[in-house]
C-alpha cells in the first residue's frame, strides 16, 4: 500500500493531482500558474526545504503539489501527503473534542475550569471558563509552556520541569501575578489554555488525549494516516524531515514534540500543536469545517457548534480588512474581500502549517513546510482572490504595498556617481544603505499612500522621500543628496 501512495505522490508531482489538469478551471490554472511561478522563489527567501499544498473548491481538492524536498540529506520530495508537524492548527481539533463532550452533557462552555482539572488561577468571583480558553481570554498571558517543550525537543533544555500533569499544573497554578485582566477582557494568544482544554477531553472522556482526537475526529473523517503518535508518524515512507534556522541555512533537526503514547497520563500536552498530518488529508478536515461538521458518515458536531467556532466570539484588532478576531480554535475576519475567512497558522519551530477558508464561497486551502518563515497568509490570500477572478495584486492591500515597494527598491546614485546607497524591500517593508539589513524606512502614511517615508535615530525623524521625474525615473532626496535610481 505505502508503494503505490509513493506512486500516486509521484504522479501529483509531475501531473499535479491526478485527472484534474485537463479539466480545470481557468480560476484554478491561475492558481496553478500562480504558485510554479512564485513558491519556489518564496521558498528560497525563507529558505524553507518543502512545501506541499492543497486547494478546495466545492468539496473536493482542485489542485495538490509538493515543491522542494522533505528530506533535503537524501533529496526526497516534498509531496501532498507528506506528513508534518501542523502546530497550533491542531486547536481546532481540541475545540471540536470539547463542543462533542458539552453535546454528550458532559462539559458546558460556561463551567469553571476549575470544576474538571486541577486549575487555581483567576479572582474572587470571576472563575476562568472552557469559554475563555477557547478564546484565549482567560486574562493571564501566555506562559511559555511551548517554548518549555520545543526547547527540550531540540537540545536546549530550560531546566523547568515538566514531565507530567502534576509538573504543569505546578508550572501554571504558580503564575497567579501574571492575572492580568478579568476573564474575557483581554485576548492573550495561550497554548496554556489549549492544554487544559485537552486535559479536560481526557479526563471527561476517559481517553487520552491523543487517542481521543485520533478516534474521534480524525479517523472518522478519513484521516488515517494523521496522527498525533510521533512514532508511527516518523515510520511513515512520505514524513518530513524537520528544520531549524542555522547559520549557514537550514539545517536538520529532531522532531521536538515527545510521543503522547510513551506517556498517556500526560497525553494532552500535545493539545497546543500535535497532530501530524498531509495537505491531502487536511483538505478533507477543510471541506468538514467548510459543511460545518458534515462528512460522509454523519456530523463530528453539531451545525450550531461549528458555527460557534467560525464566529467572532473575540476581537483582536484592525487588520487590511478591518475587525478581525478568535472564535473557537479558529481565526476570523469578517471583512475580506466581502466574505468571511477563517484561519489558523501553526509553528512548532521546525515544522509550519496554515490551513485557510470562506466557508460561504466553499473555497480552502492547507499549506505545510518543514521548516519556519514561509509566507502562509499571503499565499491563502492569492490563492482565494485568484479562484475569484479577481487580480491580486489590485485588490489584496499588502500586495499593492509589496509591489509598489518593489518598485522603489535598487541602486541609487548621486550626481557623477559619488555617493552610492541601495534601498531593499523586505516583505513589504524598505531599507536604506550600503548593504543589508539597512536602516529601516519607516512610512508617513501607515497604508503606504504616499512616497514619504522617515528614518528614526534617538527619537528624532529625518525624512526621506522619493519623487518620480517626469520621464519617469525615480529620485530618492536624503539629507543634503539627491541619488538617482540607477536599476
Amino acid at each position: 500500500m505505502s508503494g503505490l501512495r509513493v506512486l500516486v505522490s509521484a504522479a501529483v508531482l509531475l501531473l499535479g493531482p491526478v485527472g484534474l489538469r485537463a479539466q480545470d478551471s481557468p480560476e484554478v490554472a491561475r492558481v496553478r500558474t500562480w504558485l510554479d511561478e512564485h513558491v519556489p522563489e518564496m521558498m528560497r527567501e525563507a529558505g524553507l526545504p518543502g512545501f506541499s499544498i492543497a486547494v478546495v473548491k466545492d468539496g473536493r481538492t482542485v489542485h495538490a503539489a509538493g515543491f522542494g524536498a522533505r528530506d533535503p540529506q537524501k533529496n526526497l520530495p516534498a509531496t501532498p501527503d507528506t506528513l508534518y508537524g501542523i502546530g497550533s492548527v491542531t486547536k481546532s481539533f481540541v475545540a471540536i473534542a470539547i463542543l462533542q463532550l458539552a453535546e454528550q452533557g458532559k462539559v458546558t462552555l460556561d463551567d469553571p475550569v476549575s470544576l474538571h482539572v486541577p486549575f487555581e488561577l483567576g479572582r474572587p468571583g470571576q472563575p476562568i471558563t472552557l469559554r475563555h480558553l477557547l478564546t484565549h481570554t482567560p486574562g493571564f498571558p501566555n506562559l511559555g509552556t511551548s517554548g518549555i517543550l520545543i526547547s527540550r525537543g531540540l537540545g536546549s533544555d530550560t531546566g523547568i520541569p515538566m514531565s507530567s500533569a502534576a509538573d504543569f499544573y505546578r508550572f501554571v497554578n504558580g503564575a497567579k501575578g501574571e492575572v492580568a485582566f478579568a476573564p474575557g477582557e483581554h485576548f492573550f494568544y495561550n497554548n496554556a489554555a489549549w492544554r487544559m482544554l485537552g486535559h479536560i477531553v481526557q479526563e471527561r472522556s476517559g481517553i487520552p488525549f491523543h487517542r481521543y482526537v485520533k478516534e474521534r475526529i480524525l479517523d472518522p473523517l478519513g484521516m488515517k494516516r494523521s496522527t498525533l503518535d510521533v512514532a508511527v508518524a516518523l515510520r511513515d515512507p512520505d514524513h518530513l524531515v524537520p528544520h531549524k534556522k542555522g547559520k549557514s541555512g537550514p539545517e536538520a533537526a529532531p522532531f521536538p514534540y515527545p510521543n503522547p503514547e510513551d506517556n498517556p497520563g500526560f497525553s494532552f500536552l500535545s493539545a497546543a500543536g500535535g497532530i501530524l498530518s498531509s495537505a491531502n488529508e487536511m483538505a478533507r478536515y477543510v471541506s468538514a469545517q467548510i459543511d460545518q461538521g458534515r462528512f460522509s458518515a454523519g456530523r463530528l458536531a453539531s451545525a450550531d457548534g461549528f458555527a460557534g467556532m467560525q464566529s467572532l466570539q473575540v476581537e483582536t484588532g484592525e487588520g487590511h480588512y478591518g475587525t478581525a478576531g478568535y472564535g473557537y480554535g479558529l481565526g476570523v475576519t469578517p471583512g475580506f474581500l466581502g466574505h468571511k475567512l477563517v484561519s489558523h497558522g501553526g509553528s512548532i519551530s521546525v515544522s509550519t502549517a496554515h490551513m485557510a477558508f470562506i466557508p460561504d464561497l466553499k473555497l480552502g486551502v492547507v499549506m505545510m513546510g518543514n521548516g519556519p518563515g514561509m509566507a502562509y497568509g499571503r499565499i491563502a490570500e492569492t490563492v482565494f482572490a485568484l479562484l475569484m477572478g479577481l487580480d491580486p495584486d489590485e485588490v489584496l492591500p499588502g500586495n499593492r504595498i509589496r509591489k509598489r515597494m518593489g518598485r522603489l527598491a535598487g541602486n541609487y546614485a548621486t550626481y557623477r556617481k559619488l555617493e552610492t546607497l541601495k534601498v531593499f524591500e523586505r516583505n513589504g517593508l524598505l531599507f536604506m544603505g550600503e548593504q543589508e539589513p539597512g536602516t529601516p524606512l519607516f512610512p508617513e502614511d501607515p497604508a503606504y499612500g504616499s512616497l514619504r517615508f522617515y528614518t528614526l535615530s534617538e527619537g528624532l525623524r529625518s525624512p526621506v522621500e522619493f519623487k518620480v521625474r517626469e520621464d519617469g525615473g525615480l529620485d530618492l532626496l536624503v539629507d543634503r543628496y539627491v541619488f538617482h535610481k540607477k536599476d
